[in-house]
This record gives structure tokens, C-alpha cells and sequence, in this order.
């Protein structure tokens, strides 16, 4: 039988090479930003049921929950068109990186929408702060409300997400993202307009998808317990964004460094 193309000693070798070295750059750059939104997760500021009602009188659930999504939204769009403005720079930074802090910056804004819808609508999640910062992480991976079960369970913990079918989930999570996110690095006026548009949109979609999950589990304000403390990071008394704060959702301080990229 006559050899085929690419099947002699180094064919077959070359040809694994061409595939995995990519795939490994690939899997490296998604773990650095998984890590990241793992990071970052547990010092987003998200307000209270009580603290929400008192910035927000006299409105229902509903109400509440269209200008949180309206917040959120807008945040997101501000840091899409942030990063397609750099493409325009003469010398623009490093593409990567940069597509990677939007990433991570979005995924802020979205955790604190997530975690506040719950609040709206009396799902919240129990437990101690790291562990509800990652039950609605995995909302945000999953793109749907929390199983209140599991997180009682302690099933959603922080081992969850640093390894197995979870951490999975959330680097293809990632993976959309930043597919999704590719036209914003256009040069000109159109990264801008174009990393807007992105996650204006994108955000709208999960924040409709979190919430038609939760309007389902609805509980009435009334019958809620008192919430059990905020979702804060460790040290910061107040864990909420109060009525002077940007309510963006962006953690205070500078945000996690990414590790710097293998060679």
C-alpha cells in the first residue's frame, strides 16, 4: 500500500503537535481567566433584600428587578465599548489581555445582578460568604437560578469549582465569551460600538434566563427570614454596593492579576 500524506515517521508526530500545542494555549489562557472570576467571585458587593427595598421605595419585585437589570446592563455595555475603544489606539495593548479583564470585569457586573435577582425574588443562597459566592458563580456558569438544595448540601463549594464537571462548565462558559467578545478588538469606531452591542446583549439574555428561573421559585417577601449577612469578602464589614456606590459589581480595589501566560 502506497503511503498516504503526512503518514511517514514524522507525519503522524507533526500533525499531533500542530493540534495539541494550540489546544494547550487555549486550555491555559481559559484556566488563567477561570481563575480570575474564581478570585474574584467572593469580594463582588452585592446588596441585601433590605438594602434594595430602601433604595428602591415603593416598588415591587418586578420594578426592582428591571432596574437591576437595567444597571447591569449598561455597565457591561460601558466596558465592552472601553475595550473597543483600546483597538483604536495607535499602538494598542496586549489584545489578549485586554479581552480577558472585559471577561472578568463582566462576569463581576453579572455575578452582582445574579446575586441581587435572588435576593429580589427570595431565593437566596445560604451559607457562609465564599460559599454563596459560588453558588452564584455556578449560576452564572450555568446561566440559570441556584438549586437552593445543593447549596444547603454544601455541594456548590469552592473544591466544586476548582476542579471537575463545574470548572468544566465555566471554562466553556468562558470560551463563548470570548468568542462572542472577538469583534470588540475591531479597529476604529466598530470595537467600540461592536463591544457594546455585544454584551448589552449578552447580559439581557442571562439576565432574562436567571429571572424567568427564579419567578418560578418565587417566595413572597414577607414569609423571608432575615437575610444571614451579605455576600462579602472576608474584612469588608459593609458587603454591600450602598446608595453612593457605582453599583457596578465590580469588586472594590484593583482586580486579581492574571497569572502571566506559559510559553
Amino acid at each position: 500500500m502506497a503511503p498516504t500524506a503526512g503518514s511517514g515517521p514524522a507525519g503522524p508526530k507533526t500533525g499531533i503537535l500542530q493540534r495539541t500545542r494550540p489546544d494547550r494555549r487555549v486550555r491555559a489562557a481559559l484556566e488563567r481567566v477561570a481563575d480570575a472570576i474564581v478570585q474574584t467571585a467572593p469580594r463582588v458587593p452585592v446588596r441585601d433584600l433590605a438594602t434594595l427595598r430602601r433604595q428602591f421605595p415603593g416598588l415591587g419585585p418586578e420594578e426592582i428587578a428591571d432596574r437591576l437589570i437595567a444597571g447591569a446592563v449598561k455597565g457591561s455595555a460601558t466596558v465592552g465599548a472601553g475595550i473597543g475603544a483600546a483597538a483604536m489606539m495607535p499602538a494598542p495593548p496586549a489584545m489578549p489581555a485586554e479581552l480577558a479583564a472585559e471577561i472578568v470585569a463582566v462576569a463581576s457586573i453579572e455575578l452582582k445582578l445574579i446575586a441581587e435577582l435572588h435576593e429580589v425574588y427570595g431565593v437566596r443562597a445560604a451559607g457562609p460568604a465564599r460559599q454563596r459566592a459560588m453558588a452564584y458563580l455556578g449560576a452564572w456558569t450555568d446561566e440559570r437560578g441556584i438549586d437552593a438544595a445543593s447549596v444547603l448540601k454544601g455541594s456548590v463549594s469552592f473544591d466544586a469549582v476548582l476542579g471537575g464537571p463545574m470548572r468544566r462548565r465555566l471554562r466553556q462558559q468562558i470560551l463563548k465569551r470570548t468568542v462572542r467578545n472577538l469583534p470588540s478588538l475591531a479597529p476604529f469606531l466598530m470595537g467600540a460600538a461592536a463591544g457594546a452591542l455585544m454584551n448589552r446583549r449578552d447580559t439581557s439574555k442571562l439576565a432574562e434566563r436567571i429571572r424567568d428561573d427564579l419567578r418560578t421559585r418565587q417566595v413572597p417577601w414577607d414569609p423571608l427570614p432575615p437575610a444571614g449577612g451579605e455576600l462579602a469578602a472576608p474584612g469588608d464589614p459593609g458587603g454591600r454596593t450602598g446608595a453612593g456606590g457605582t453599583g457596578t459589581g465590580l469588586p472594590k480595589g484593583d482586580p486579581p492579576a492574571l497569572p502571566p501566560a506559559g510559553r
